[in-house]
Formats: C-alpha cells, structure tokens, sequence
C-alpha cells in the first residue's frame, strides 16, 4: 500500500520538524496519503491512526477506497468545520502542521486552538510529491499513452475548415473512449495567429490552409496528468515555417540532453533558451520551459530562468519550448519527461516527431 509508506515518509518530517501531527486540507494531497480522492480532511498525528472526515455523500465510498485511516463520518447538516476542530481539540496537541488553508480557515482553527502552535508544511509535502514512486510512474505512464493516443487523434482529424473546439471534442473522445478519467486541463486547439496565444483563444476560429495548428492536451488516469504539445500546418509548410518549426524542435532537444539528477533547473532552461535567442527569437520566447506535473497539473519543480532546484531521480516535468511571433502564428513542442540518474526518459514521444506533422 503506497499511501502507509508515504504516512510514514510524513511522520518523519514531523519528527524533525517537532510537531505533533499534520492537518490536509488539500483533496489532492488527502488523495496522495490515501487513495480516496474526495476527503474533507485528514488527520496525521505523529502517533496512533489517521483519520480521514468524510461527508455522508462520500462515506460508503470512502471505506471501499480509503487506505491506512480510521474514517470519520460527517452527518448531513452536521458543521464540518465545527466536527474536525473539536476531534483535534480533544488530542491536546502542541503543535499542528498544515498544507494549505484559505485565510478564513486559518482564523477559525486559529481561534479555536489557541494555545496550538501551527506551522505551514506546504513545502514539505511537495518534497514527497514532486519525487514519483513506481505506483505514481505506472500511473502517469498510463497517461502518457493516452494523451498519445489523443495527439494522434488531433493529427488525423485536424484539417481546414474545423474549429478549435471541434478537433478538442474529437481529441476528448478519443482519451476517454481508450480510458481517461478526464483532462489534465482544457484541451487547447488553435490556429494561425491565435496560435502566437500560448494558452490559445477562445477556439471558435476555423483552421485554413497554411495555418500552424497548435494542439495542447492531455489526459488524466486515476488523478495523474500527461501533457503533450505538437504544433502542425494545414497543408504544405512555407520556408518560414519549416525554420521556426527546427528551431523550437532542436531547442527542446538540447534542453532533454541536460536533463538528468543533479543539473538546476535554469540551466535545463537556459539550453532551450540561449539556443532560441542565438537564432533571433529570444524575445518571442515568452513562458518558463517547462514544468513538474503529477495529480496536479502544474507542479514543482519549475523549469525557469530562476529555477534553483536541482532536478533528482523521479522528477516529472515537462520540456515545452517555445517561439509564438504576434499577427503570424506559434509553434510549441512539449513532452513529458521521466528524470532519471543520467538521462531522461521521454514518455510521450511520436513516431512521427522527426518531421513537421502536416494536416489535410
């Protein structure tokens, strides 16, 4: 059972940190603890069980599904709020950690437990979770095949006279017909200058003949993420195209030859980047290179110019450089990287990438 290894993995934190138990708000990092995605709150004290509060809708799922807690139901028109701070008031704790709170959760258990001393763990649990064990691998490998099985979808179906929402339902079908839990985001389809919007338009404008067509998708599998970019043409590439397009292929490609255990984030960044900008498009590079992902989307570590981080064993990250020239289109290539000791490990790749994808 993961979720025992990585309470244990917390429990350790806890020990050095000096504090008494831990406090999740968060569903995703309840989820990561314990296998149940829809949890109120979980309890980790640093001694005797866990225990996750469930609402009554959850409730019979959650003793299907929950692993390594004892689950505490709480009853329709029952103040949830009100039945987590009196279970831990009755621990006595000295000292309680916690995720993530809004501002009025933090006041009200503030003012609850005042003589309880909390401390912010949002750093620590992202020391676990940015670090993927083979359960977490298995299930983003998954991922990855789906989000290229949407990607191959896009590649096949995506030609003029289709809107961007179009070629997105025909993508979303795909992953979901093949297994999907769902997106990792909102499928991002867009063409000719729409394109140049790294994060795309409104999809609503049709594709037409000499277009870039960019295609950002990917799929979730039991609460794991992929993310992929390709970038086509509607029909046959113009010399320009076919430049801009080599530049940001070889910019990703010496970015994953640095990717490896030890190496900072920014220098996996300033490959991409030195090599765009050596090539006149530096300023058209206008986004961080990429980014950790796993239950969420975007995670850590990020790939940046700032990124201090050294990347380690079990990092999953994105390598998405791009170049996206205002009134005349974008081209991004993304994949998702597994870090490994020496090398990286693509997760995502298409027999098709060693040439510009074309669309008819």
């Amino acid at each position: 059972m993961p979720g025992f290894k990585r309470i244990e993995k917390i429990r350790e934190i806890l020990i050095r940190r000096n504090i008494d138990a831990l406090l999740i708000f968060d569903e995703k990092n309840i989820y990561y603890f314990t296998g149940f995605p829809w949890g109120f709150r979980l309890l980790i004290p640093l001694d005797g069980e866990c225990v996750l509060f469930v609402h009554a809708v959850n409730y019979e799922a959650a003793k299907e599904m929950a692993e390594n807690v004892r689950i505490d139901l709480i009853r329709v028109g029952e103040r949830a709020d009100e039945k987590v701070l009196r279970e831990i008031g009755g621990y006595r704790f000295k000292s309680i950690g916690f995720d993530r709170a809004s501002a009025s959760e933090y006041i009200k258990i503030k003012d609850r437990l005042k003589d309880t001393i909390f401390k912010h763990l949002e750093d620590d649990i992202w020391s676990l979770r940015k670090v993927k064990d083979s359960d977490e691998l298995a299930l983003i490998s998954r991922a990855a095949e789906l989000t290229k099985r949407g990607m191959m979808k896009a590649i096949e179906v995506a030609r003029p006279g289709l809107k961007g929402w179009e070629v997105a339902a025909e993508i979303e079908y795909e992953m979901r017909r093949l297994g999907s839990s769902g997106v990792a985001f909102d499928t991002i389809v867009c063409s000719g200058p729409e394109s140049a919007f790294p994060h795309g338009g409104l999809g609503e404008r049709e594709i037409r003949w000499g277009d870039f067509i960019v295609i950002d998708v990917g799929a979730k599998y039991r609460g794991y993420c992929a993310d992929m970019t390709r970038t086509l043409v509607a029909g046959k590439p113009s010399e320009k195209q076919e430049r801009l397009y080599e530049v940001v292929r070889e910019a990703q490609r010496l970015a994953i030859n640095q990717v490896r255990a030890g190496v900072k984030a920014k220098d996996v960044d300033g490959a991409a980047r030195k090599y765009i900008g050596e090539k006149g498009y530096g300023e058209y590079f206008v986004h961080g290179l990429g980014h950790g992902l796993g239950l969420d989307i975007h995670e850590p570590p990020a790939i940046s110019p700032t990124g201090e981080e050294e990347l380690c064993y079990g990092n999953v990250i994105t390598i998405e450089p791009g170049i996206y020239i205002p009134k005349f289109g974008g081209i991004r290539i993304e994949d998702t990287i597994l870090v490994l000791e020496e090398k990286a490990e693509k997760l995502t790749y298409l027999d098709l990438d060693e040439n510009i994808p074309t669309s008819n």
